[in-house]
């Protein structure tokens, strides 16, 4: 009998780290994982077909959005003032890893390679009260990504 799971992970437990280590308070959100494959095309002149040829290009990683609650910590506000400082100076390895339901054990691992911050959101305040939770958003550019499974 094989073990090879048959439904899919929840996607509610996994951390956030740069470079190797964990941060003040965890994210509640992680969107825009991914990478892109930009395609030239060319077409030889007495090409009998008359269409375009396709050619995988450069690829890019897509911009990644992090999410969390505001706590008493600065880190993101001092990344973000510390690139625009010193530019890719302050590049960080970022992991993501996604973990399983019962939080224990490694499902996959996402590395965004020299990331740096392009974009800081601080919250959104409302005098009318409620219960929404203060929130603060990073967005990471990078050069590359590697992925690997837990």
């Amino acid at each position: 009998m094989s073990n090879q799971r048959t439904s899919p992970y929840s996607a509610f437990n996994f951390l956030v780290e740069f470079n190797g280590q964990d941060i003040s308070a965890g994210f509640s959100e992680v969107t825009g994982l991914g990478a892109e494959i930009t395609m030239a095309e060319y077409r030889n002149g007495n090409d009998p077909e008359n269409q375009v040829r396709k050619i995988p290009n450069i690829s890019k990683v897509s911009d990644v959005t992090l999410k969390r609650g505001i706590i008493k910590s600065q880190d993101l506000w001092d990344w973000i003032n510390l690139t625009r400082r010193e530019g890719w100076t302050a590049q960080r390895n970022v992991t993501i890893t996604m973990m399983d339901e019962t939080n224990q054990n490694t499902v996959m691992r996402w590395t965004l390679q020299n990331s740096v911050p392009i974009k800081y959101t601080g919250p959104s305040l409302n005098a009318k009260g409620g219960s929404d939770v203060a929130m603060e958003e990073l967005v990471l550019s990078a050069e590359g990504i590697r992925y690997a499974e837990g």
